[in-house]
């Protein structure tokens, strides 16, 4: 195998899917990406056997072949070398060498047979989403994923293609978040699954804001085709839990408060708040909110907002960090929170089909 690569392309492509790759696996095999050099391009492939990512990168090609070398390793090597043009080629022993100016490497890699092949989706089930829809909808998901090892079903996203909409949902067990999508997908297509951190992660590194991407869905698995790219994941098996339960039925009161505001409120006020006592208080009273923390080995911090708010008087706290996340992720101007009493759920909304759903915290401040 021989090629000729510019080097920004070479390290683009590497950077694009060395992300997977586990610095603590046990099979040599797993560290190494997978080169494929056909025409006038390189496959770069790698997998850890749970997700596996897939890119091309331009090269010209003198003499096809496939080879699998350390990613990391390689990539380091193309960040520091010299020169923009870079040349590769690969003995039938799987050991690189590598020429860029003056510098030369060699590296040893192991035979192509031995990297696991991603899934075959060729009898899956195949949707069109736009990617700026998937994107926008993960983004204002994501962050409300449990790492909680032990509820191992919560450890992703749960999406649900049903009834022409795609929903995804995320939760913790404490907070929820919640976004629906009109999408066009045939009836005998309604499905439900659930998919990991991981390939969540690397999805939201390969969405960009034009065209669509093909989803396909066989036998636990799932495959995401975006322009050039393929992520391939496992799924995660398990039934989620009944989401729809936990959002609250009719709010008593509801605000209208600006995004940017009650996020940089929070986030001053909530320097005042402790590991022991980490929650912020909101006070409504007739058109204002007080947003205030208080820490007895700390101190305490208080500020208020002006709102158009007529209802009862009183008081809800939230862990401060769970009222922020979402205001960070939405790019709307105002969002609505809707409340019922002090011990229930708190939910944020926007104008589109997001909510947020945020339990209250038992606290006295």
């Amino acid at each position: 195998m021989k090629f000729r690569i510019a080097k920004e392309a070479f390290l683009d492509g590497l950077q694009q899917v060395q992300h997977v790759v586990s610095t603590r696996t046990t099979l040599p095999i797993l560290s190494n990406v997978l080169i494929e050099a056909d025409e006038n391009s390189l496959r770069l492939t790698t997998t850890d056997l749970d997700v596996g990512v897939s890119g091309v990168a331009n090269a010209e090609v003198s003499k096809p072949g496939s080879t699998t070398l350390p990613v990391k390793r390689l990539a380091n090597i193309i960040s520091a070398l010299p020169s923009a043009e870079i040349e590769v080629s690969v003995d039938s022993k799987n050991v690189a060498s590598i020429k860029s100016g003056p510098s030369f490497f060699k590296i040893i890699g192991l035979p192509d047979n031995e990297f696991p092949p991603l899934a075959d989706f060729e009898d899956a089930k195949e949707y069109r989403i736009p990617q700026t829809l998937l994107r926008n909808g993960l983004k204002k998901t994501s962050y409300a994923i449990s790492t909680d090892e032990t509820r191992y079903v919560l450890n992703g996203i749960f999406a649900s293609f049903k009834e022409g909409k795609l929903t995804l949902v995320a939760t913790d067990g404490r907070r929820l978040a919640m976004m629906d999508h009109e999408l066009e997908f045939p009836s005998s297509h309604e499905v439900d699954f659930i998919v990991p951190t991981k390939a969540v992660q690397e999805l939201q590194r390969h969405l960009g804001t034009e065209g669509d991407l093909t989803l396909r869905l066989a036998d636990n698995q799932v495959c995401f085709e975006i322009g050039n790219s393929i992520i391939v994941s496992k799924l995660i098996e398990g039934n989620y839990p009944n989401y729809r339960q936990v959002i609250p039925g009719e709010s008593k009161e509801r605000l209208t408060l600006s995004r940017e505001q009650l996020l940089e409120t929070t986030r001053r006020v909530s320097l005042l708040s402790s590991e022991k006592s980490n929650s912020v208080k909101l006070s409504f009273g007739k058109n204002v909110v007080d947003i205030m923390a208080n820490s007895p080995d700390i101190g305490e911090a208080n500020e208020t907002i002006d709102v158009k708010y007529e209802g009862k008087e009183f008081a809800i706290a939230f862990n401060p960090e769970f009222l922020m996340a979402p205001l960070k992720s939405l790019e709307e101007e105002e969002v609505h929170l809707d409340l019922i009493d002090e011990m229930s759920p708190g939910v944020l909304r926007t104008d589109d089909a997001f909510l947020y759903v945020l339990m209250p915290m038992r606290v006295t401040v």
